[in-house]
């Protein structure tokens, strides 16, 4: 794939920008829908309801987005999804209930999904895409750590939960801002030796069941992990300087994966990285109550993994299929896992104990276990085959 020849530096900046803007509320829903918790207008139940609904809509956004591209000009659709999603934010502070609050997060991840689609339509017209593909994982994550360091450290202390929401609306005003280094109409992809012959067969539906499983588990315990902190002892400011710490973890594991991808084979790393975070689930269970030294450092070695998965499951899936089909694929199940993952987890929750959500999450892991074993053994048969 080629950089159109009206596709420039600018364009690029603009891009990741726009992209880390539409995704600080995934890296901040623990943060954000903890203080609802602690404030009492959102249920211990409704924690994994909201944050799959916003999830779920964040993904249906960036088709909407795409539909909407050959209806809308690139920048006016920018400019409406950034207003909207500013306004749900201000209209969460109204909300009081699980319904309420479903509703108009929702509706705010909508906005933001198509945030998303205009950085990834801008990524894909650079030059080299798949390594700013990377590198917008890592700057998003480096902006959802440093907002959730401020949230932690002056925001929610001083404002509590509607300072946090005032404060997502503005940074989302910033879309605004970018509106003149943003081309007027998006345009075409020029590609180069695009394969057509792909055709579904079990390695790639294995793999798309592997990021699925995986993301599962990550998000159960992600969508949980301010009130298992304040389960194992942690204080307010503590359960979300925890949330913070965890997401620059996120960063190191990331800048781990992106070098070590050509070193260590795919299938060994995704079956190392499940059956850490499965010991991840239990031993965060074990230290349920009383046992915060141990429940930070788990917490941390889930952030490193978390983030370190992706160049592998990239990388597998380019190696089963060099067309990229599959590949595309990957963030759409990416989503759809860790919307999924508080759903199921959200079941076992029995008033306000969490700590069940740890053991779903290692069930998850688990599965993924037993689906890179039959990965695994896919592979050799197909090169046994040839």
């Amino acid at each position: 794939m080629k950089a159109t020849s009206t596709f420039g530096r600018s364009h690029v900046i603009a891009a990741l920008a726009l992209g880390s803007i539409g995704t600080l509320m995934i890296g901040l829903q623990p943060l954000l829908l903890g203080e609802l918790l602690a404030a009492g207008r959102l249920s211990m139940e409704g924690v994994g309801i909201v944050a799959m609904g916003e999830i779920v809509s964040l993904g249906l956004g960036v088709v909407l987005g795409d539909i909407l591209q050959s209806r809308v000009r690139f920048r006016l659709l920018m400019v409406v999804a950034a207003l909207v999603a500013v306004c749900m934010d201000v209209a969460t502070l109204q909300a009081m209930n699980d319904g309420s609050l479903m509703a108009v997060r929702t509706l705010a991840g909508f906005a933001q999904g198509v945030l998303v689609w205009g950085a990834v339509s801008l990524l894909l017209r650079a030059a080299d895409p798949d390594r700013l593909s990377g590198l917008f994982m890592l700057l998003q994550t480096l902006a959802q750590a440093a907002i959730a360091a401020l949230l932690a450290f002056t925001v929610l202390p001083r404002l509590g939960i509607a300072g946090g929401f005032v404060l997502l609306a503005v940074l989302t005003l910033g879309v605004l801002m970018l509106v003149r280094w943003q081309p007027e109409r998006l345009p075409a992809i020029l590609e180069e030796g695009r394969d057509t012959g792909f055709v579904w067969s079990t390695g790639p539906v294995l793999l798309l069941l592997i990021v699925f499983g995986q993301l599962c588990a990550i998000g159960a315990l992600w969508a949980y992990l301010e009130p298992l902190g304040k389960s194992v002892g942690l204080d307010g400011p503590g359960a979300q300087w925890l949330i913070a710490g965890t997401l620059f973890m996120q960063v190191l594991g990331g800048a781990f994966g992106t070098l070590m991808v050509r070193r260590i084979p795919e299938l060994s790393m995704l079956a190392m990285a499940a059956l850490v975070l499965a010991a991840v689930g239990l031993g965060m269970h074990a230290s349920i109550p009383g046992g915060a030294f141990g429940f930070l450092l788990l917490c941390g070695v889930f952030g490193f993994v978390w983030l370190s998965l992706t160049p592998f499951q990239i990388r597998l899936a380019l190696r089963l299929d060099p067309s990229g089909r599959v590949a595309i694929l990957i963030p759409a199940m990416q989503l759809l896992g860790s919307a999924c993952g508080p759903l199921v987890a959200s079941q076992w929750v029995v008033g306000d104990l969490a700590d069940t959500v740890t053991l779903v999450s290692s069930v998850f892991s688990l599965g993924v276990v037993g689906l890179v074993a039959s990965i695994r053994r896919y592979t050799h048969e197909r090169a046994v085959a040839v």
